[in-house]
């Protein structure tokens, strides 16, 4: 799709990925990938939007080091319990309501600019994508790339 209005071209190129996932609170660096689609993509600066497809999944930035791998997770656990009643799970019986209610927290997406056809990123900051369903899973994310 192109839009054009006062002598400039938008453009969006879409791209998309696949991550497998093989347990809850994984958490996966898709920096690269998500640099290589936006190089791909041929724009010099825009957005990056990052979208992770699933109700139980989740996209944000971090410093993707051992501490925090453990440290995110945990906090997650504070704040939406496993071990209590969701209404989900009530209605469901598939023992992921509180995956739910973290997924809804973090978000599944964020938006990146990127000049020189490169993310803007701190140099501790990684994208990632959170598993937070109770079970493996393939995950879809797709990066929308808007730009000139």
């Amino acid at each position: 799709m192109e839009c054009t209005g006062d002598h400039m071209a938008v453009k969006v190129v879409t791209r998309d990925f696949e991550v497998s996932t093989n347990s809850e609170n994984e958490m996966i660096d898709v920096t690269t990938d998500v640099s290589e689609a936006v190089a791909s993509s041929g724009l010099a600066s825009g957005t990056a939007t990052v979208f992770v497809v699933g109700s139980t999944a989740a996209v944000t930035t971090i410093e993707y080091e051992p501490g925090l791998i453990k440290d995110f997770p945990a906090m997650l656990g504070r704040v939406a319990p496993k071990g209590i009643e969701y209404e989900h799970q009530k209605r469901w019986h598939d023992g992921n309501g509180h995956s739910h209610v973290k997924a809804s927290l973090i978000g599944p997406s964020i938006s990146i600019p990127f000049v020189d056809g490169k993310p803007v990123l701190g140099e501790w900051q990684q994208i990632v994508v959170l598993e937070l369903d109770v079970r493996p899973r393939k995950r879809k994310v797709v990066v929308q790339i808007i730009g000139d």
